[in-house]
C-alpha cells in the first residue's frame, strides 16, 4: 500500500464518486462524528508566524532563473500545501453523513478578484493537483485558473450562484437541503461537487494580498473541506538572535482551522509542523516527494487482498 494513491484506487461498495470509505480506523474515530456532528463544531484553530526573508529571495531568484516570471508567495504556498498532503494523507480526509472518508484527489479552493478595486467581482477558482506535484506544476495549473478567470466571464461556480439568485428564497431553500443531504450519501450531482468551492481538500486565501493580517476563518458546514488556511501580510517582529539580542525580522502569519474528527492531534501537529519546514526549505518542492504514502487507515481493495 506504501506508494498507492487514492487517485489510482478503484472504488468499492460504501465509497463515493470524491472519496474512500475508511474502514480500518480508531474506534473512536467512528464514535465522535456522532459527537460533534457539525464540521463548525468541531474546528480547532491555531498559528504558524513564519520568517520570509529566505522564500523571498528563492521567489525572486526563480523569477529571474525559470520560466516562472509571476511565481507568487501564495503559489510556494499552496505548493508546500499541495506536498504536505501528499505526505500526509490523513489531513486529506472528511465527514459526510457522520462517516470517514479520504479525498481521492487533492484540491485547493482558492478566492481571487476578477480585479483589485472595491466593487471588483471575487469568484472561487479550484484547481485539482497530484501527490507528485512540483512547485513548477503547482505555478503551472494555478496560473492558468488565474488568467482564465481574471474576466468578467462567469466560470461554472458563478454560473450556479447566479441562477439560485433567480429562484424565490423558498425554492432556493429547498434545493440546498436537498444538496446537502444528497451529499450525505455521495448521491450530489457530480457537476455541482465539480463547481463547489465547499467541496475539496481545503481552502486558502491570501488576505496579505489586500494589506491586512490573517484571520481565523471557519470551515463549512456543507461540503468536504476539512481545513482552512489564511495567509496575512508580511511584517517585521523581533526576535531573540543566539546570543541573546533582540533583533528584527521579516515575517509572515498563518492561520488554521481544522476538522478535528479526521485524525488525532499529535498527527496534525506533525503535518504543520512539516509543513512550517516545507514553506523554511522551498527548494525541496522544485522535486517530486520520493515516496508518496498511503491513507494508514485504508484498508486494502478486495482485488488486492486477492492477488495476495
Amino acid at each position: 500500500m506504501e506508494n498507492q494513491t487514492c487517485s489510482t484506487r478503484k472504488r468499492e461498495r460504501g465509497d463515493r464518486y470524491d472519496g474512500f470509505l475508511l474502514r480500518g480506523i480508531d474506534p473512536f474515530f467512528v464514535v465522535i462524528p456522532h459527537i460533534m456532528k457539525a464540521r463548525t463544531g468541531s474546528m480547532v484553530f491555531f498559528e504558524e508566524r513564519v520568517e520570509v526573508a529566505e522564500l523571498e529571495k528563492f521567489i525572486r531568484t526563480l523569477r529571474h532563473e525559470s520560466d516562472m516570471k509571476n511565481l507568487s508567495m501564495l503559489q510556494v504556498i499552496m505548493a508546500a500545501t499541495v506536498r504536505m498532503v501528499a505526505l500526509h494523507p490523513g489531513i486529506n480526509r472528511f465527514i459526510a453523513g457522520r462517516k470517514l472518508y479520504a479525498h481521492n484527489n487533492i484540491s485547493l479552493s482558492i478566492s481571487i478578484k476578477k480585479n483589485m478595486s472595491i466593487e471588483g467581482a471575487e469568484t472561487t477558482v479550484k484547481p485539482i493537483f497530484t501527490p507528485q506535484d512540483t512547485l513548477h506544476d503547482v505555478w503551472e495549473k494555478v496560473n492558468a485558473e488565474f488568467t482564465a478567470n481574471k474576466t468578467e466571464d462567469d466560470n461554472g461556480t458563478d454560473h450556479v450562484a447566479r441562477l439560485l439568485t433567480f429562484l424565490p428564497v423558498f425554492f432556493v431553500k429547498f434545493v440546498v437541503f436537498l444538496l446537502w443531504n444528497l451529499d450525505k450519501v455521495g448521491f450530489m450531482p457530480k457537476i455541482i461537487n465539480e463547481v463547489s468551492p465547499f467541496h475539496a481538500s481545503g481552502y486558502i486565501v491570501d488576505i496579505g494580498s489586500i494589506g491586512i493580517g490573517s484571520v481565523y476563518h471557519h470551515l463549512y458546514d456543507f461540503g468536504t473541506c476539512s481545513f482552512f488556511i489564511s495567509v496575512g501580510r508580511k511584517e517585521n517582529t523581533l526576535k531573540t538572535d543566539k546570543n541573546g539580542n533582540q533583533i528584527s525580522v521579516k515575517t509572515m502569519n498563518i492561520k488554521v482551522a481544522v476538522d478535528e474528527r479526521i485524525c488525532d492531534g499529535y498527527y496534525f501537529a506533525k503535518t504543520f509542523r512539516d509543513f512550517r519546514k516545507l514553506i523554511r526549505n522551498p527548494e525541496q518542492l522544485l522535486v517530486p516527494p520520493e515516496n508518496v504514502p498511503a491513507d494508514p487507515w485504508l484498508l486494502p481493495t478486495r482485488e488486492e487482498r486477492r492477488h495476495r
